[in-house]
C-alpha cells in the first residue's frame, strides 16, 4: 500500500524485530514508561505485522495482529503522527484479517485514542481498564455495510 509519504507493508517479525522493537520501545518505553518486561509479552513470534516507512525506507510506524483478531502494539514514531500513518497500519492490518478469514476484530485502545479507532468503526465494549498504568477500552470492529 503506498500513500503519501509513507509506505505501508506485511512484513515477518523474524525479518523486521529490529525495527519493530525500536518503535515500539520509543513510543511504549521511552514515551509512555510502560515497563519493558510489559512491552515483551512473547506473542510477537506467533503475529502478523505491518510496518510503515517513509520515503527513504525508515521505520515509521507499526501495529500487529494476533491470531485471535486482537489488534494490538499499534505504535507510529511522534514527528510522524498526525499524517495518516496510524489509520494507514489500522486499515493494513484489517485487510490483512481479512486475508486470514479473521472475522472478529477486537482491540484494547488507549482512552485518549478512542474517537481515532471510532472512526475505523471500532466501537468500545465495556467499561474503561488499565493496562500498563493507561486507561484503555476494549474495542470491537463493526464493519459499515
Amino acid at each position: 500500500m503506498q500513500t503519501v509519504g509513507f509506505t505501508i507493508k506485511e512484513v515477518n517479525w523474524s525479518d523486521q524485530r529490529n525495527n519493530i522493537m525500536m518503535i515500539r520501545e520509543l513510543v511504549f518505553v521511552v514515551e509512555q514508561n510502560v515497563p519493558m518486561e510489559e512491552e515483551i509479552d512473547g506473542l510477537d513470534e506467533h503475529c502478523w505485522f505491518v510496518l510503515a516507512m517513509d520515503k527513504t525506507e525508515n521505520p515509521i510506524g507499526t501495529g500487529r495482529l494476533l491470531p485471535s483478531g486482537k489488534i494490538g502494539r499499534m505504535a507510529v514514531l511522534k514527528e510522524y503522527r498526525n499524517q495518516g500513518v496510524g489509520s494507514a497500519i489500522l486499515k493494513a492490518l484489517i485487510e490483512v484479517a481479512r486475508l486470514h478469514s479473521i472475522n472478529e476484530l477486537y482491540l484494547h485502545g488507549q482512552s485518549h485514542a478512542k474517537s481515532f479507532y471510532n472512526k475505523h468503526n471500532f466501537i468500545e465494549s465495556g467499561p474503561l481498564f488499565d493496562e500498563a498504568g493507561i486507561p484503555h477500552y476494549i474495542m470491537r470492529y463493526s464493519p459499515q455495510p
